[in-house]
């Protein structure tokens, strides 16, 4: 199994910036890319993003759309997410997963095992 390790995240005030990283041991021949989601308190994990991994493909929640970029480092098995223009909402823990791409276009993680994410706080 695939392990993977989240850092990056902190405290930050609306509008500021973070960027999250994502470091694999490897990765799962069957899967599509990797994938960032996130948890709020009282809240179900949802997806935020996903990118290919050629990284020609990226794949946003419309919350984050524009404000978010994810990006990829094959040789060095990291992934990005670079965050910009911060709100309160967007504070989650953030988990990074393999994800596998479902035939209507649909991203989901590829196996439901989560590592200890990072917790991203925003301040109003």
């Amino acid at each position: 199994q695939v392990q993977l390790v989240e850092s990056g995240g902190g405290l930050v005030q609306a509008g500021g910036s973070l960027r999250l990283s994502c470091a694999a041991s490897g990765r799962t021949f069957s899967s599509y890319g990797m994938g960032w989601f996130r948890q709020a308190p009282g809240k179900e994990r949802e997806f935020v993003a996903a990118i290919s991994w050629s990284g020609g493909s990226t794949f946003y929640q419309s919350s984050v759309n524009g404000r978010f970029t994810f990006s990829n480092d094959n040789a060095k098995n990291t992934v990005y997410l670079q965050m910009n223009s911060l709100k309160p909402e967007d504070t989650a823990v953030y988990y990074c997963n393999e994800v596998r791409r479902l035939s209507g276009g649909s991203i989901r993680a590829f196996v439901d095992s989560w590592g200890q994410g990072t917790q991203v706080t925003v301040s109003s």
